[in-house]
């Protein structure tokens, strides 16, 4: 079974479906992120494709949304 750590090459995570969000679509600036097949997450920048992958486990992410959604990095952006 295939490892994945942080940092390695996106293009090395073979047979990924890269998903971004709808909204990101016209810009061709966004974040990437596809399921691993042993679970969580890996997440990549869209310019540089073959760059490196940020690797989460599925309570990594599940916790990140939750934060997200209860607008935890709000003040992070100007909006």
């Amino acid at each position: 079974m295939k490892t994945f750590i942080n940092g390695m090459p996106a293009g090395d995570i073979e047979g990924a479906t890269w998903i971004k969000a709808a909204a990101s679509a016209d810009t061709g600036v966004c974040v990437e992120m596809t399921r691993l097949p042993q679970g969580g997450a890996a997440v990549r920048n869209s310019t540089d494709p073959d760059g490196v992958a940020l690797i989460f486990t599925a309570r990594e992410i599940e916790v990140f949304f939750g934060g997200v959604r209860n607008g935890e990095f709000d003040h992070m952006f100007v909006a």
